[in-house]
């Protein structure tokens, strides 16, 4: 099938007919639309950038409810990291109205469109940032996949080579730094999706790792090898695992989380 209808019956089948004429729209013009859009059971319009990476974004979390699970209490504190566009965290917002979410991002395109989106929503936190295991300014570098797809580097010389652009500083952060920051004294869900820097996260995860009862991640080893190593060897305390979607569920025996995935 033809690449462009491929992609045409996509933007249907996910958004709609007007997903699609705005998806149309705005490759006719070459130049980049938002699209309001509603969901049942989200309390708040939010936006999407059409042909950006959000469509794919949207289809996991709202289509394919990939963060969709059974919890064993409500969590208190979620911590969203490499929240993009904010969509993530509101379905958090949506599903656990009562806990408190930090959205941490480090594009500030996608961290703009991300304080549009979570505005109306008291109980998520912005932070503009990216995880990492030192607090200190590192590098933004764009390898070419999408607005979902921006990796980190150290600034360092010797610092390891990420193919793509070097596009500008941004705040590194550790997790525990994070904590104290916002006042945080344990996190009972860590979602992290940080285009490989969860090699440097869980490095040395010392400070924080038993502050936390349950994580939701997926690794790119693909992209840094030495990922699932560095994560696998610091969640081992973590008993109960399994995987949905693109991601890997990690939960300790007293942590929130439940195996299965919810329905209405």
């Amino acid at each position: 099938m033809n690449h462009s209808i491929h992609r045409a019956l996509y933007y249907l089948r996910v958004l709609g007919f007007r997903g699609l004429l705005s998806a149309v729209r705005s490759k006719l013009l070459n130049r980049p639309a938002l699209l309001k859009s509603t969901r049942p059971g989200i309390r708040f319009p939010f936006y999407i950038r059409m042909l950006a990476s959000d469509v794919s974004v949207y289809d996991q979390i709202f289509i394919l409810r990939e963060y969709d699970f059974e919890t064993r209490k409500e969590p208190a504190v979620i911590i969203d990291a490499g929240a993009n566009s904010g969509l993530t965290s509101i379905w958090f917002a949506n599903r656990f109205p009562d806990s408190r979410i930090i959205a941490i991002e480090p594009e500030k395109n996608n961290f703009a469109i991300l304080k549009k989106n979570i505005a109306p929503y008291n109980n998520i936190t912005p932070v503009h940032g990216a995880l990492w295991d030192e607090n200190k300014e590192i590098t933004l570098v764009d390898p070419g996949l999408g607005t979902m797809g921006y990796m980190t580097r150290n600034n360092a010389a010797t610092a390891e080579k990420i193919p793509g652009k070097s596009l500008y500083r941004v705040k590194g952060m550790t997790i525990d730094r994070i904590m104290a920051e916002q006042g945080i004294e344990f996190i009972d869900i860590l979602k992290i999706d940080i285009e490989g820097a969860e090699k440097e996260v869980f490095q040395d995860p010392a400070p924080w790792i038993d502050k936390v009862g349950a994580l939701i991640i997926e690794t790119h080893e693909r992209m840094k090898p030495g990922c699932n190593h560095n994560v696998l060897n610091a969640t081992k305390d973590f008993n109960d695992k399994w995987s949905q979607g693109n991601s890997v569920y990690l939960s300790r025996t007293n942590g929130c989380l439940k195996r299965g995935i919810t329905r209405p």
